[in-house]
């Protein structure tokens, strides 16, 4: 699921703390604007077939 709320990417550089918006850059700076959350899985995960087994292991 993809987040509207975007966080400006430079606010570490040119911020006290980050700066929320809902367009595509930042209203302070100008910057782009990146997705504030982060990915709720990585599909590249290795060991994600383990993790999935194991919580089948526990529901039974």
């Amino acid at each position: 699921m993809k987040s509207d709320i975007r966080v400006c990417s430079a606010w570490r550089d040119r911020h006290e703390r980050p700066v929320y918006t809902l367009d595509a850059t930042c209203p302070d700076c100008g910057a782009d604007a990146v997705n504030s959350a982060p990915a709720p899985f990585d599909p590249a995960d290795p060991y994600g077939k383990y993790r999935r087994a194991l919580k089948r292991r526990e529901r039974e």
